[in-house]
């Protein structure tokens, strides 16, 4: 049981980097001399690198929230795990941890949908998804596994 236990805790804290790490690091979309994340145009022009603001555009304001929300729910999620290991009583399921993370989880789905149908108003067509769109993809199927799991858990001594 401590083995399942230690599993579970160690895929929650990899879908955390996976989230902060795509909502921080500027590669959601990118080319040779371009790089766009929530957060900041950059431009390579002459080894001098010159960022600008993101659009300030509702929509990729929705995914900027979605995105820190996803990462507040899995936190609250994980601080709720260890809190219901200690007191919810023995043969109790995990269910408000399990839905805590599913919603960060839809959270995550959310903004990556977003930002897909969105992508083409705000960066030009010849630049390719980067590494952190691929990561917050990765992080959504894990985080509903997680939550899933969470729910079919029951607590035994």
């Amino acid at each position: 049981m401590l083995i399942l236990l230690c599993g579970i805790v160690l895929l929650h804290i990899a879908i955390l980097v996976l989230l902060f790490v795509s909502t921080i690091v500027n590669a959601w979309s990118i080319s040779s001399a371009f790089s766009s994340d929530l957060w900041f145009n950059c431009t390579t022009i002459n080894e001098v690198q010159k960022c600008n603001p993101a659009d300030t555009g509702v929509w990729i304001q929705a995914v900027q929230a979605l995105m820190i929300l996803s990462i507040i729910f899995s936190v609250i999620s994980l601080f709720l795990f260890f809190c219901q290991l200690f007191t919810l009583q023995k043969g109790g399921r995990f269910f408000l941890t399990g839905a805590f993370q599913i919603f960060a989880c839809l959270f995550i789905m959310c903004g990556a949908i977003i930002y897909t149908v969105m992508k083409h108003t705000w960066v030009p067509p010849d630049r390719s998804y980067g590494f952190s769109y691929i990561l917050a993809w990765l992080a959504f199927p894990l985080a509903l596994i997680s939550g899933l799991i969470y729910v079919i858990l029951r607590k035994r001594e």
